[in-house]
């Protein structure tokens, strides 16, 4: 036991300022024989104190940089830096979180019931790919009827451009973005528009070039496979450690109003308390208004049935809708295209839709396909006003808002060339089961002329989005609807208003 009487397991991981001076620095790493911190004063010794943790309290302060030392040899960044202001490859800085200016003290944040997100990827949003430069245009994402950001993720993942679900240090906003202190400005700067701020935070596996993690402790397992990397170890107390204690910083320490958990469905955990119903626990704990939003496979309602998670994404809305406007039947396609479906599925599946988040484009439907086309404006109109005028919570898609021309393509920035290369060559094999792409030349993730071409146009809003966002505020939720398999014809009535979707002519009309 560590001092206070608490599990040296549950006490803070990283480096965090301690009251009086110093900084208190504590690292799981049973893997290990011996730990020191590499500072520019020198190296000082992490002691042992149980369960495969080390800690010390180091002279250093906000801003200083620092390696941890393994057996006396080799070094790495720390596997909870706050911040990793050269890179993946670089030192770790601390962050004291306790710094940052905040004004929204009077902030309640916003009711799932209220909620209208709105999905932006941080890199391409604007030219300077910032999070200062996302704080001009909130407020006419807020105009629009918008009441949340939802910031695809920003934990440091390899080079200057990417999704970022090949994060490898959790808990340090990118560089490229911003850093901590960015980050913190954006989530201030939201709430004083009248905007919550949800994070997209990826917990069922890390981007490659994770050694740092493997010279520490057993993070992953054999026992499980993900379609991106080795699967992570929940077994492991300390493991599941470094996932909770990241939802929590994100709540606590930078105001963040709810996360959205990437591919849960690809979280493995035969614990009595799935990891995922302990972190909602412990997230509500640390911040009790804070949403939990996951994305899982169609059909997987563990984290609204049984792991309390207020949320989570419904694929199946989008498969139906996406395969009536497209006749496309490739891949995950297959099978859907059903207006008796997607009626179901719009009333919720036995579920309140209200827990169900439904779109007609996100980054995934869009930046997964080959060349990263959106949906025709003809489509897409069709596609958004049926979610929009569920009552199932809404995801608008940057830039579709305003019928964005440009693609958003798949783009990495790998600094091993080994890596570069094999994502090359796992993209173009990712759709070898789409015959609609065959022979076509798939962007390459690498090149900075794919990232480039991601970059939204900055076009004006359609007035129908705003139409459909203020029938959304004013329309009780109750939802009459009715399917014509035959026709094609989906029809949805709220309240007085009556919206019917022609799918075979691609068209929607609302009547008052």
């Amino acid at each position: 036991m560590s001092a206070g009487g608490e599990q040296p397991l549950r006490r803070t991981f990283g480096a965090v300022p301690a009251e009086g001076g110093g900084v208190e620095l504590r690292v799981w790493a049973p893997n290990v024989r011996s730990l020191a911190a590499d500072l520019a004063d020198g190296r000082h010794d992490l002691a042992p104190v149980g369960d495969g943790v080390y800690e010390a309290r180091i002279p250093a302060r906000a801003g200083d940089e620092y390696l941890l030392v393994v057996d006396g040899e080799e070094s790495y960044p720390d596997p909870c830096s706050r911040s990793q202001p050269h890179g993946i490859r670089g030192p770790s800085a601390v962050v004291d979180t306790g710094a940052f200016s905040w004004t929204d003290e009077g902030w309640e944040g916003v009711a799932l019931d209220d909620l209208v997100i709105y999905e932006l990827h941080v890199g391409t949003f604007t030219d300077e790919g910032t999070f200062d430069a996302v704080i001009p245009r909130l407020r006419g994402l807020r105009d629009l009827g918008v009441t949340a950001i939802e910031v695809m993720p920003v934990a440091t993942f390899p080079g200057e451009r990417g999704w970022g679900y090949d994060g490898l240090y959790v808990y340090a906003p990118h560089r490229a973005y911003g850093g901590p202190r960015g980050l913190a400005r954006l989530v201030d700067a939201a709430h004083a528009e009248g905007l919550a701020v949800l994070l997209d935070v990826v917990y069922n596996h890390v981007g490659p070039g994770n050694e740092a993690l493997r010279a520490f402790a057993p993070y992953f397992t054999s026992e499980h496979e993900t379609f991106w990397g080795d699967a992570i170890d929940y077994a492991q107390t300390g493991v599941r450690e470094w996932a909770i204690q990241n939802a929590e910083l994100w709540v606590r320490d930078y105001h963040i109003d709810g996360l959205r958990l990437d591919a849960v469905n690809s979280i493995f955990d035969d614990s009595p308390q799935h990891v995922c119903a302990e972190l909602a626990a412990r997230m509500r704990d640390a911040s009790p208004r804070a949403l939990v939003i996951s994305e899982t496979a169609v059909d997987d309602w563990r984290p609204i049935d049984e792991w309390g998670h207020d949320a989570q994404w419904a694929d199946r809305t989008h498969h139906e809708l996406h395969v009536l406007l497209t006749a496309e039947q490739d891949g995950y396609y297959a099978g859907y295209g059903s207006v008796t479906g997607l009626a179901d599925s719009l009333r919720g599946s036995g579920h309140d839709p209200r827990r169900l988040v439904v779109c007609a484009q996100n980054h995934d439907q869009v930046g997964n396909r080959a060349t990263g086309d959106r949906l025709p404006p003809a489509l897409l109109r069709v596609a958004a006003a049926v979610t929009l005028f569920s009552p199932c919570t809404p995801l608008v898609f940057m830039g579709e808002e305003s019928f964005e021309p440009n693609p958003f393509q798949y783009f990495t920035d790998h600094v091993d060339p080994a890596i570069a290369e094999a994502t090359r060559t796992g993209r173009k094999r990712e759709f070898e089961a789409f015959a609609s792409f065959s022979g076509e030349d798939v962007p390459d993730p690498q090149a900075v002329e794919t990232f480039l071409r991601s970059k939204l146009s900055q076009g004006q809003p359609d007035p129908l989005y705003r139409e459909l966002l203020a029938l959304r505020r004013d329309l009780p939720r109750e939802l009459w609807v009715s399917a014509d398999e035959d026709a094609k014809v989906l029809r949805m009535r709220r309240g007085g208003v009556e919206l019917i979707a022609d799918f075979r002519a691609k068209q929607v009309d609302i009547l008052r």
